[in-house]
């Protein structure tokens, strides 16, 4: 029985989004952004040169139809990219009016996001008094810090020596639709930090913020603060059943790699497994072995977005995406007869460009396993429909 193996490359867009001039970063607007293009072009000019050398290099990508992919998205070439398909590939774009990570998973997995998310005003004070009021209560202090739009690493950095002193969750949002919670895992203490996240979140989701975050760190002013891998997501949950509901409803199994559970608030999902990517490429490595036949493994790398698109990194990003290209390279040798790996992405986040927010993009569609095919312009539901069709799942209509 068929396999599929579903994994997004969180943020890996590729231009072209008809509605990008809608999106903006600050007060631009983000038409003509385009992660691998811009990428590709600093590498071959020689600007993307820390810890890297070069253009850039991801041939199995590219051989699955990348270059192919960015061509047709954006009427753009990558440079270095563009070699002759021999996977199936396409471009998909999205019609949820947000460009984060659930906007783009849900569409991804079938439904497309079918309310206007509230997203925090970038002022002083970022959130309304009542919802300050319920974060203390919960949290049994008199106060919290931050309250305003930041970096997670800077209002660590401003923060962390006051929180270990008071007690006070640092309280933060972005440009996308969250509301982030960061304390120090021992003074603070790394449950009670998910224990007030879970506790505010049906508020939160009420209010149709996203996610609620949870965002431990470790460290001490002196030496330095830096964030664990214990982050925690508690995302809204879909509106109706998505892709891993229709897999599990068809008696099959779900492996959840990477921060795919929080994201789906455990929907349909059966076994989860976390790390950095390094580790999740291991896990994706091992469940290409052991996976059961007629399963679904529904992965995210995340890496690509926290690590380097936010902090506008492009050796870091450009780095980033030759490590994966060569992995999963070792992955495609390793899938079975019948088996297929479908690799796309949730949005874009443009290192080049303007800000620290996503960008609005199309986004890749590269499948290895079912032969070579042109799918052209595609929709992000689409993705769920090859993925349940290649399962022998009909997915509802």
């Amino acid at each position: 029985m068929a396999r599929a193996f579903l994994v997004v490359m969180d943020s890996v867009g590729i231009g072209g989004a008809p509605d990008a001039h809608t999106f903006f970063n600050g007060d631009i607007p983000d038409e003509g952004a385009n992660t691998i293009c811009h990428i590709a072009r600093a590498c071959a000019q020689g600007t993307a040169l820390e810890a890297r050398l070069g253009p850039l290099m991801v041939p199995n990508l590219d051989r699955l139809g990348l270059g192919r992919a960015v061509q047709l998205a954006s009427g753009n070439l990558a440079l270095g990219l563009g070699q002759e398909p021999r996977g199936t590939w396409g471009v998909a774009t999205e019609v949820s009016r947000g460009k984060d990570t659930p906007s783009g998973h849900w569409e991804l997995a079938g439904v497309p996001v079918p309310w206007d998310w509230h997203y925090f005003p970038n002022a002083e004070r970022a959130f309304p008094e009542d919802l300050v009021a319920r974060t203390c209560e919960l949290a049994g202090t008199t106060g919290i810090l931050g309250n305003c739009h930041a970096s997670g690493t800077s209002i660590i950095r401003g923060f962390g020596e006051e929180h270990m002193r008071t007690g006070q969750p640092i309280c933060y949002t972005s440009a996308d639709s969250v509301f982030q919670i960061a304390a120090h895992e021992e003074t603070f203490g790394l449950e009670k930090l998910l224990a007030l996240c879970e506790g505010l979140a049906p508020t939160l989701h009420e209010m149709k913020v996203g996610r609620v975050i949870a965002r431990p760190f470790l460290g001490t002013e002196a030496e330095g603060y830096y964030r664990t891998s214990n982050r925690r997501d508690f995302a809204i949950s879909p509106p109706k059943p998505v892709l891993t509901n229709w897999v599990q409803d068809a008696g099959r199994r779900v492996y959840a790699v990477g921060k795919i559970g929080d994201i789906f608030s455990m929907e349909g999902i059966d076994e989860v497994r976390k790390g950095p990517d390094a580790a999740l490429m291991r896990h994706l490595g091992d469940l290409v072995e052991t996976a059961e036949d007629g399963s679904l493994t529904f992965a995210n790398f995340v890496e690509f977005d926290s690590l380097y698109g936010h902090r506008r990194d492009v050796s870091g990003y450009a780095r980033a995406l030759e490590w994966f290209d060569e992995e999963i390279g070792a992955v495609i040798d390793a899938l079975r007869s019948g088996d297929m790996l479908l690799l796309t992405a949730d949005h874009g986040n443009d290192p080049t460009w303007v800000g620290t927010d996503h960008t609005r993009e199309r986004v890749p569609v590269l499948i290895a396993g079912v032969g070579t095919q042109a799918l052209g312009q595609i929709g992000f539901t689409d993705v769920a429909e090859i993925v349940a069709r290649h399962l022998g799942i009909d997915p509802p209509s």
